[in-house]
């Protein structure tokens, strides 16, 4: 446990603050007595928008290729905390004006939408989303903005539907290779809360690694098992070779290049996450010692 002392009514910028993250973030920020700037598109409906600013935050819709007027919106912010989500045009090319901006603004510290597995462990061309968050954090340590990029390995949500591993109509916990591999898991709440906590903070490392739970294929069996009530069995499906393969076939037969998360995608997070190269070690939970970890088997209940 660190004992860590935050300048209370900070201004902080989150750009992406009408996603799914970008909205917990922000509402975690204001929870905690910060001055909230959430950055919007300029389309961006206004039912996306009312309930940020009936929280609290100030909404300010944005051209992330204007310069000038992005530059305007940063001012006196102490912390830009990004949640945008997308591909290269997103992730490098939005993310590098807003990133320019904030240099411009004299912002001192930037957050990055990387919220993933330990993308510096992995070999570059093992997997194309986190591929563009190593090119993005290139261009962000080459400036002297002081930079914290929070890694929380997958967001334990997915596993109650979307991440195709729990399967509780037959009872199974699918995967490949090594049953007893441990792998990361962190809710996006948890993310949210941990965020928000490390823009506060301004002595917060270069990277923070938090995992709400660690757990291995056999875990997620035991934790399924507890919350339906059921007995889990496994299945096997092959090795990692296999699961490697059947991307690649997957990949030329449906491509989707355009799509952010193809089921291609998913299946190389989970390779990558199986293989055990990304695993986050040391973790830093204990660092803000008032967030309470969500298990698994809570959120699968």
């Amino acid at each position: 446990m660190i004992g860590l002392q935050f300048i209370t009514h900070q201004t902080i910028v989150v750009a992406g603050a009408t996603g799914h993250l970008g909205v917990l973030i922000t509402k975690e920020l204001l929870a905690r007595h910060a001055h909230v700037k959430a950055l919007v598109r300029k389309d961006t409906p206004l039912s996306k928008m009312e309930p940020l600013e009936k929280a609290g935050a100030i909404i300010i819709p944005v051209d992330y290729q204007n310069t000038l007027t992005l530059t305007e919106a940063l001012g006196n912010a102490q912390c830009v905390v990004s949640a945008l989500s997308g591909l290269r045009d997103v992730i490098v090319d939005t993310q590098s004006a807003l990133l320019k901006a904030s240099l411009h603004a004299g912002v001192p510290r930037f957050i990055p939408s990387d919220y993933c597995i330990d993308f510096t462990r992995l070999p570059r061309g093992s997997n194309r989303n986190l591929d563009l968050r190593r090119e993005f954090a290139r261009i962000l340590d080459a400036t002297p903005i002081h930079a914290t990029s929070i890694l929380n390995g997958m967001f334990t949500d997915l596993l109650a539907g979307r991440a195709p591993l729990i399967l509780p109509k037959l009872k199974r916990v699918i995967y490949w290779g090594n049953a007893g591999q441990p792998m990361d898991f962190t809710t996006m709440a948890n993310t949210a809360a941990f965020t928000a906590a490390a823009a506060l903070d301004p002595q917060a490392p270069r990277f923070l690694r938090i995992a709400g739970e660690v757990a291995t294929i056999r875990g997620l069996q035991q934790a399924a098992s507890h919350a339906y009530g059921k007995d889990f069995g496994l299945l096997r499906l092959g090795g990692l070779r296999f699961l490697e393969a059947t991307i690649k076939i997957m990949r030329t037969v449906a491509p989707a290049r355009d799509q952010v998360f193809p089921p291609w995608q998913g299946m190389q997070y989970l390779l990558n996450m199986l293989g055990g190269q990304p695993k986050l070690d040391p973790l830093d939970n204990a660092r803000y010692p008032e967030i309470k970890w969500t298990k698994i088997r809570e959120v699968l209940g």
